[in-house]
C-alpha cells in the first residue's frame, strides 16, 4: 500500500510491480440537479476526479446505485447513461456495478485507475517555493442551495452544471507531464478545508490571495442573501483555527471559501517556473487555471489569507 489512511489523500494506491500501481476510489451522492442524465454526468465526473488528482489515468468503473422501487425506471436509465458518458470521455469502461432499493436515489462510481509508482501525486508533498494553481471556480454548493430554493436562473444553473460536469482530465494529464509536487481536488470540505488538509499533510503553510480566487458570480448574490449550505458552517467550525486572516475578508466571500463543492477543480502545488508553463498550457485548452497563492515554510497557521 503506497497511499492509504495515513494522510487525507484522495484515493488509495496499491503497488502491483515496479511499473504499475492501482488507484482505487469511490464516491456517490443524492441528486444535485433534476435532470437524470446531467446528475449521472456530475456524479461520475466527481468520482473520476480523484484519479486525476493522484496523477493517474482512468481504467474502469463500477456503478453504485440506490433507487426507489416505485420510481420510473427511465430516470435510472438516464442516470446510468450520464455516468457512462463521462467514463467513456475519461477513456475508461463501465464494468458493471451494484444496486439496492432505497427511498432516495443515489448514484456514483467505484473507480480504478493506474499510475506509475514513482509518479504518484499526493496531497502531502507540497514544498516551499511552490505556487498554487486552481482549475475551476468555486461557489457550487451555494448555487445548488439556490437552485433548490428556485433562486437561480436557468442560465446560472447551466453554468454551474457545466463546471460540475467538466472532467479534470486535461489539467491532471498536463500537471503530471510537468511534474507537479502535490494536488487535491476541491470537494466537500471547500477550498479552505482541502487547502488546510494539503498544507497540514505537507507540513507547510499556504499563503492564499483571496482576491485572486475565482468564483461563480451568482454565489456572491446568494451568499449575501444568506443562502448557505449547512456544510459550509461545518467546514468553518472545523478549519477556522488553522487559518490566519491578514485582512478582513468580506463575509460573503468567506462563506464561498468554506462552501462545499460538488465536482470541483484541482488545487495544484508546483514550482513557480513549471507552474506558469502549466497555467499557459491549461488555458490554451480553453480551461481555467488561476494562481491563487504560494507555499512557504511551516509556521503557526496552515493557511494565511491575504489580499
Amino acid at each position: 500500500m503506497l497511499v492509504g489512511l495515513d494522510t487525507s489523500d484522495d484515493a488509495a494506491v496499491y503497488k502491483i510491480d515496479n511499473d504499475k500501481a492501482i488507484i482505487h476510489t469511490i464516491d456517490f451522492f443524492t441528486p444535485v440537479v433534476n435532470d437524470p442524465f446531467l446528475f449521472g454526468q456530475i456524479a461520475a465526473t466527481n468520482a473520476l476526479s480523484d484519479v486525476y488528482a493522484m496523477g493517474g489515468e482512468v481504467l474502469m468503473a463500477l456503478n453504485i446505485v440506490c433507487f426507489p422501487s416505485d420510481m420510473d425506471m427511465e430516470v435510472l436509465k438516464g442516470i446510468l447513461k450520464g455516468g457512462a458518458d463521462k467514463v467513456r470521455e475519461a477513456g475508461g469502461i463501465i464494468a458493471g456495478g451494484h444496486s439496492i432499493e432505497d427511498r432516495e436515489p443515489k448514484y456514483g462510481l467505484s473507480v480504478m485507475g493506474m499510475v506509475h509508482p514513482d509518479k504518484i501525486i499526493k496531497n502531502s508533498s507540497a514544498v516551499p517555493g511552490d505556487i498554487l494553481l486552481l482549475t475551476k471556480p468555486i461557489g457550487i454548493g451555494i448555487i445548488l442551495t439556490g437552485i433548490k430554493g428556485e433562486l437561480v436562473s436557468s442560465d446560472e444553473e447551466r453554468e454551474a452544471i457545466n463546471v460540475m460536469s467538466e472532467l479534470n482530465k486535461i489539467p491532471g494529464e498536463l500537471m503530471k507531464g510537468l511534474g507537479a509536487n502535490a494536488c487535491t481536488d476541491i470537494t466537500g470540505f471547500g477550498l479552505l478545508g482541502h487547502s488546510c488538509e494539503m498544507a497540514i499533510s505537507s507540513e507547510v503553510t499556504f499563503i492564499i490571495d483571496y482576491s485572486k480566487i475565482p468564483y461563480l458570480k451568482p454565489a456572491e448574490r446568494l451568499a449575501k442573501m444568506g443562502i448557505i449550505p449547512a456544510g459550509a458552517y461545518r467546514n468553518r467550525k472545523y478549519f477556522k483555527n488553522f487559518i490566519r486572516y491578514l485582512e478582513i475578508v468580506p463575509e460573503f466571500l468567506e462563506d464561498i471559501l468554506y462552501d462545499p463543492q460538488t465536482s470541483g477543480g484541482l488545487l495544484i502545488s508546483i514550482s513557480e517556473e513549471k507552474g506558469k508553463i502549466l497555467q499557459e498550457k491549461i488555458q490554451s485548452k480553453g480551461l481555467m487555471a488561476i494562481i491563487i497563492g504560494e507555499v512557504i515554510e511551516k509556521c503557526e497557521y496552515s493557511i494565511i489569507l491575504k489580499k
